[in-house]
């Protein structure tokens, strides 16, 4: 069931991913990061609720792949890739789509989100923090190049949306 948050006059509308998304979302991909997903690693991600895009006037402007890894416990959400269009970047699209992917792992039950950011991604740092994400740890050469990623993490807030009482 493809589930959407209606846009304001300015807003984009954010909705599940679909597969003819896909060629915008790699675009986008390859704009922002010097080393991009594959287009098949996209794919495999499609049945996910959590894979957002952001739909400015008909066009894609930004995404989220976010997903759940079950554990003994309380399953983890894990924020896998977050990227907006060069052009459309300051614009609140990436706030907007953490925020939609937050909202749907809170609702499938994790205990904890995470994310793994690059150590010099100032920018991308600030809106996590902001977010309620806080440093856990060190990956050293987690990349492809050799830079560290900070692991963040948030416990999700307490929803009252299935609440009966």
């Amino acid at each position: 069931m493809a589930t959407s948050i209606t846009p304001g006059e300015d807003s984009p509308l954010i909705r599940e991913a679909t597969r003819a998304d896909l060629l915008s979302i790699y675009r986008i991909e390859t704009q922002v990061f010097e080393q991009p997903w594959p287009y098949p690693a996209f794919e495999g991600f499609l049945t996910e609720p959590n894979f957002l895009v952001a739909a400015t006037n008909g066009s894609i402007t930004g995404f989220i792949v976010a997903d759940v890894t079950p554990t003994y416990g309380r399953d983890i959400g894990h924020i896998k890739d977050l990227a907006v269009h060069p052009t459309a970047q300051g614009n609140g699209i990436g706030r907007r789509l953490l925020q939609r992917a937050v909202l749907g792992l809170t609702v499938e039950g994790v205990g904890r989100i995470k994310l793994e950011v690059r150590e010099h991604n100032s920018r991308a740092r600030g809106l996590y923090r902001s977010e309620g994400f806080e440093p856990v740890t060190r990956l050293s050469g987690y990349y492809d190049d050799g830079e560290d990623a900070i692991v963040m993490a948030k416990q999700p807030e307490r929803t009252h949306i299935f609440d009966t009482e």
